[in-house]
């Protein structure tokens, strides 16, 4: 596996997407993703590109 980076929020939301991860809202500069398999959803903010790699491990 290749050495993780930084990646754009909007390669991050493709790839959500291709998870199968559905956009449940925005509120405030925050975007809530989940889907039925997950205890927790995935919330992204909105302001920060690109998402650190400390985040994309999350």
């Amino acid at each position: 596996m290749g050495k993780l980076k930084n990646i754009s929020l909007r390669l991050f939301r493709s790839y959500l997407q291709y998870c199968g991860l559905k956009h449940i809202r925005t509120k405030g500069g925050h975007e809530i993703w989940s889907a039925k398999e997950l205890t927790r959803p995935v919330v992204l903010q909105t302001h920060v590109d690109p998402i650190p790699e400390f985040i994309v491990k999350k």
